[in-house]
């Protein structure tokens, strides 16, 4: 199955500032997790955030949550986003099938809000070039885990071009010369 822009969502899940120092590859996590939410800007695909318990942890990377902005992101206690209410009701009022997760940790939030998302009926495409968490030992068994579960591993640039679909289209242009360098 393929992605769909017009039944996608991109979850940008728990970038904060402050738990970034101990992330695997932090930067290029930060860097990945923008590139989609430009590139879901770009495609007019609804992109929604959570933050772990931001009143203990801060805040999404500043750069990032302008990027997704404020009012698109949800506190959570949960590790499942799904399982938070607030986080779920925005969620389920976009009324889209596909679930396109990125951010961390991976064996934590990811993991959990990816099967969750799975057991409620969505399906779940988990960018696996754009996660990470303190170990990537971690990462690499969650990425096995939720491929045995059912969720479908990509990368950034598979969403892009599922996304366009076709080298015609309008976004095409800005997608080749903005997001393929």
């Amino acid at each position: 199955m393929l992605l769909d822009k017009n039944t996608s969502v991109l979850i940008v899940v728990d970038v904060q500032a402050k738990l970034l120092p101990g992330v695997h590859e932090q930067e290029r996590l930060v860097d990945n997790c923008k590139w989609l939410t430009r590139l879901a800007q770009l495609m007019e695909v609804p992109v929604i955030g959570s933050e772990q318990y931001p009143q203990g942890l801060g805040h999404t990377e500043e750069s990032l949550r302008e990027l997704v902005g404020a009012q698109n992101l949800y506190g959570k206690a949960h590790f499942a986003c799904i399982d938070d209410p607030d986080f779920g009701s925005a969620f389920r009022q976009l009324d889209r099938k596909q679930a396109v997760l990125c951010g961390m940790e991976s064996q934590a939030c990811i993991m959990q809000s990816a099967l969750r998302l799975l057991e409620e009926g969505y399906e779940v495409f988990v960018v696996a070039d754009s996660i990470s968490a303190r170990n990537p030992f971690d990462t690499e068994i969650a990425l096995r885990r939720l491929e045995k579960e059912g969720v479908k591993l990509i990368t950034r640039e598979m969403v892009g071009f599922e996304w366009m679909r076709r080298s015609d289209v309008a976004q095409f242009k800005a997608f080749s010369m903005e997001f393929l360098r």
